[in-house]
């Protein structure tokens, strides 16, 4: 993995190499290196894995415009994952009267548009839904989107699903995140990780789970691991103290990320893990 920082301005393309760009690392109230959303990147083809409230305002700080988002994906309902994904819909629809694709499940779509996006897309406009099936004559999530739907991986100990954009494979799987007062991913809202051409792993936001991590090891031997982390035990992130109790060829690969404005200066190297994750640097994986 090489680190390349981000030049004058953010870029959607690339040569063909396989390049993660963090639009932020930061956990959700951060006021400094924005919230942790994902940019990928690969020869023509690109995805935004989450769009949070300051998604858009990072990308205008960058030099772009989150106009130029063509395809994405979400990992789950909090803000700070989904805050400016209503902006991107709207901007979209009325600047460039086109429809980002988003792969997404049948079920997380219903879950998203009827408990979070509804309120402020469905009723900008009457009678005029185009593409979905309106049942009161108001917009629709087809309206905003292009869903690309996912194949369901079978045999696998959780749910799993498979979709292409582009050339950039993408294999997703339920994470155990919300509420913590729950036991296990069965009984956890829908949230989801992300496994990227079956070499770079992506949690996105979960708890400390040691099943998946040692899961994935078996079945795909990333290369490298980005995982959230907290300083303190409990609540809805894995915590540093958690995540030092794995084995030490997986801590190896892990690259922190989605912490607080005070961890900037953690040694993360020190206690045994590859780095800590920064914003606004291509990290590249070659081909």
């Amino acid at each position: 993995m090489k680190k390349v920082p981000m030049p004058s301005s953010l870029r959607l393309t690339n040569d063909g190499d396989l390049e993660f760009l963090f639009i932020g690392t930061g956990s959700a109230f951060v006021k400094e290196n924005f919230q942790n959303n994902l940019l990928i990147v690969k020869g023509e083809d690109h995805l935004l894995i989450d769009c949070g409230t300051r998604c858009p305002e990072a990308f205008f700080r960058y030099k772009s415009n989150i106009l130029n988002v063509k395809n994405i994906f979400v990992s789950h309902s909090h803000s700070d994952h989904i805050g400016g994904l209503e902006e991107l819909a709207l901007m979209h629809r009325y600047a460039t009267k086109t429809r980002p694709n988003i792969l997404i499940t049948d079920e997380y779509k219903e879950v998203l548009w009827e408990q979070s996006l509804r309120g402020g897309l469905s009723y900008g406009e009457v009678g005029r839904s185009k593409y979905g099936e309106s049942k009161d004559g108001y917009l629709t999530f087809e309206d905003y989107f292009n869903q690309i739907k996912p194949k369901e991986i079978k045999g696998a100990p959780r749910p799993f699903w498979e979709g292409n954009i582009g050339s950039i494979n993408v294999k997703f799987f339920r994470t155990m995140h919300m509420p913590d007062s729950v036991p296990s991913w069965k009984e956890s809202a829908l949230s989801f990780g992300v496994l990227i051409d079956n070499r770079i792993l992506f949690p996105t936001d979960t708890r400390f789970d040691k099943e998946l991590l040692e899961w994935m090891e078996k079945e795909y031997t990333p290369e490298v691991i980005f995982h959230d982390c907290q300083a303190i035990v409990g609540g809805v992130h894995a915590s540093i103290v958690e995540l030092q109790s794995l084995d030490k060829s997986i801590r190896k690969k892990i690259w922190l990320c989605h912490y607080g404005d005070s961890f900037i200066d953690f040694d993360a190297k020190k206690e045994g893990f590859g780095g800590l994750t920064l914003p606004a640097v291509y990290y590249n994986f070659g081909r």
